[in-house]
């Protein structure tokens, strides 16, 4: 099969895909929809870039503790290269419960990275150009595939404005659209069966700068990476970003109207201002707003037929990244998911660069293995907060959510537990951060036990948020004014 690697993607996952192979010495061609981002100075480019194809861009992300991980041993210098830029390493012990808490070896890993998307993304885009050859194809989109005469296997793909690109792999990296379903689709290949679990909530995101930046947070970040908290009806959280910039998301039900006001300026700010450990960092003269609220409909959680094994797979086509699985945002899992994702994918056409069965095979293993514990835990958890949330606005008694696995403890009581003990809370943070799969931290008798010796009512609660009827109450005086 000749050709360069086709990336169709020119996002985090397909840039940090052709970062990747290109350094395997694959050729690789991106194709991308949108204009190239701007030249110049990085923070001020970051700021300017529009990304119309990627609305979710716009939002706050988090690049947890796989994803410095990731880049500390895959890309370090891109990882050097976004705190010369003002990007923040966090040290999450800072948030351990105790004061006794001692460090173990590995929790050098317990760190994130603060940053916003488009810088981080700029600076990968940038190190990918920078690359002997990579070239990047801007304003194209792709409308279907070229597939070999046994139809077996991928040959490259075709362009809106008809041209035939041929490839030796394709690289499915256009998100949550999936786009590779659609062009199998289109050329009468049957496409396997998705798994798809609803998320049932909505989030709201604003970006602020601190008008004095510097070594210290206007409040503590008591979740390590983000200060705030998921509670019983809405979420609030802080997420601190590079240069001083922040956002605060606010989650609330899709189906709750009693929340939709939150989209206004006024009453988001006032619920921000009502928020444990979020209050701060919104103090008059603390910080000035640099965005509208901008509101996003969570997309649902999606294990898509290419990364599961057992479905009819064509040959040289891989789903990398949000196109082969998507987790709810409110959990903050995709860019480190998609890192991850990416570097494996390129070491394994690196070692198996046969196009194949053989190779098929392995790369859905490959994704099957990065993607479905976290869509397990993110299926759980999204209707957990959604049954909850739901729950207390109807002023009923929430049902309890079978765990993901019979005899698991609930996040709600690993939480109560971490809340006193470090052991559980080391655990905790690493599932929470990605270190870990769930099964292999939640599951481990030595942690059970640890949580069923942490009585009920042990945990310390901490200032608490408002009651649902506070909070609607306030933010509906804001519009009455």
């Amino acid at each position: 099969m000749t050709g360069p690697a086709v990336v169709v993607g020119g996002s985090v996952a397909g840039l940090a895909t052709a970062l990747a192979l290109a350094e395997r010495g694959f050729p690789v061609r991106v194709l991308e929809r949108s204009a190239p981002p701007p030249e110049g100075p990085v923070d001020k480019a970051a700021e300017l870039w529009q990304r119309p194809t990627v609305p979710q861009s716009d939002h706050s992300h988090i690049l947890t503790s796989l994803g410095v991980r990731v880049l500390r041993q895959r890309a370090p210098h891109l990882l050097d290269a976004a705190q010369e830029e003002g990007a923040r390493l966090l040290d999450l012990t800072r948030a351990a419960p105790t004061d006794t808490f001692d460090k173990e070896a590995d929790d050098h890993e317990l760190v994130a990275l603060a940053v916003r998307r488009p810088l981080l993304e700029l600076l990968l885009y940038r190190a990918v150009r920078a690359l002997p050859g990579v070239t990047f194809d801007h304003g194209t989109a792709v409308r279907g595939l070229l597939l070999d005469p046994d139809r077996s296997r991928v040959a490259g793909v075709v362009t809106d404005r008809g041209e035939q690109v041929p490839a030796r792999f394709v690289v499915d990296a256009t998100g949550w659209k999936a786009a590779a379903l659609a062009w199998l689709r289109k050329s009468g290949v049957p496409v396997g069966e998705d798994l798809v679990g609803t998320t049932q909530l909505r989030c709201l995101t604003r970006f602020y700068r601190l008008n004095e930046p510097g070594d210290d947070w206007p409040g503590p970040l008591n979740r390590g990476n983000a200060a705030g908290g998921i509670w019983d009806h809405y979420a609030a959280v802080v997420h601190p970003a590079d240069n001083g910039v922040f956002a605060i998301a606010v989650g609330a039900l899709t189906s709750d109207p009693d929340t939709a006001i939150l989209r206004e300026p006024a009453a988001f700010t006032t619920a921000a201002r009502m928020s444990p450990y979020v209050a701060e960092w919104i103090e008059e003269g603390a910080s000035t707003p640099l965005t509208d609220v901008r509101a996003i409909t969570m997309p649902p959680n999606i294990l898509r037929s290419t990364a599961r094994p057992g479905q009819r797979q064509i040959a040289g086509l891989f789903a990398v990244g949000d196109a082969a699985c998507v987790t709810d945002p409110l959990f903050g899992r995709g860019m480190s998911l998609a890192l991850q994702h990416a570097f494996q994918l390129a070491d394994l056409l690196d070692t198996h660069p046969m196009v194949g069965e053989y190779q098929s095979e392995n790369a859905v293993r490959l994704a099957e293995e990065v993607h479905r514990p976290w869509y397990e835990q993110a299926i759980h958890d999204s209707r957990s907060y959604g049954d909850l949330w739901r729950a207390r606005a109807e002023g009923v008694t929430p049902s309890p959510v079978p765990p993901v696995v019979p005899g698991r403890p609930s996040m709600a009581d690993v939480a109560r537990a971490a809340g006193v003990d470090s052991a559980v809370w080391r655990g905790l943070l690493r599932v929470l951060m990605g270190l870990g799969p769930p099964a292999e931290i939640l599951d481990s008798d030595v942690l059970q036990a640890r949580v069923r010796a942490v009585p009920a009512g042990r945990a310390p609660l901490g200032p608490l948020p408002p009651t649902r009827q506070e909070l609607l109450e306030a933010i509906t005086a804001r519009r009455e004014r």
